[in-house]
């Protein structure tokens, strides 16, 4: 087995059914004081860099402060409306029982996503995905703006060299940074993307469904 694991959130693990983007227009109104007329593509990218171009789409001038300020208001946004959050959105099949296996057989596992870390967590905890994590060992949307920066980031804390880590994703750029980076990478065809646009990863599956090959595939 590798000596970590780690997942990207939307998509892979779980899946918010349109809330996720209400709650970013809630917080981005909240910060600018511009209603959401526009937002950049959010596939693949992270909140930094959504911010960044969303601002830039509405005029408003983009600063480390106004990120600052919109990763509290997401945060917190995401803690009030969390009982919603549940009702509307679900933890993919079989990404708790994946969680499971790996934590049972004692395999360190933490998130690399492009979220806050603040509505990282309420997901993760609403859909009762937390507890398998270590989430101060992840990468944020608070630790850099691109993915590769973020898988170093994450390695970093642990001390875990690229090539004994095995990341799992749902887009090209999830991909595309575990080749720049050097760790094993897995896609899972559970978003917006097919699963042929994901062939460069080294396994591409089309769920977690089945526990016992995610399992193998991580393991290979």
């Amino acid at each position: 087995m590798p000596d970590l694991v780690l997942w990207d959130i939307d998509h892979t693990l779980m899946a918010t059914r349109g809330l996720g983007g209400e709650l970013w227009a809630e917080a981005f109104e909240e910060v600018t004081g511009a209603p959401l007329r526009e937002q950049a593509s959010v596939t693949g990218s992270t909140e930094r860099v959504i911010l960044k171009e969303t601002a830039r789409l509405h005029g408003i001038p983009y600063s480390g402060d106004l990120f600052a300020r919109f990763a509290d208001a997401l945060g917190a946004v995401h803690v009030r409306r969390a009982a919603e959050l549940r009702e509307r959105g679900h933890a993919l099949p079989g990404a708790a029982a994946v969680l499971a296996v790996l934590e049972e057989r004692g395999v360190p596992q933490s998130v690399v996503t492009g979220n806050v870390r603040a509505a990282a967590e309420v997901k993760l905890a609403v859909f009762g995905l937390d507890g398998y994590l270590q989430l101060d060992s992840g990468a944020y949307a608070e630790d850099a703006e691109m993915r590769p920066e973020l898988l170093h980031v994450a390695l970093a804390r642990v001390g875990v060299n690229p090539a004994q880590a095995v990341f799992l994703g749902d887009t090209p750029a999830d991909v595309a940074a575990g080749r720049e980076v050097g760790v094993r990478v897995i896609a899972v065809a559970t978003g917006c993307t097919p699963a042929d646009e994901l062939e460069d990863a080294d396994v591409v599956l089309s769920s977690l469904s089945d526990t016992e090959r995610v399992v193998a595939a991580i393991k290979a």
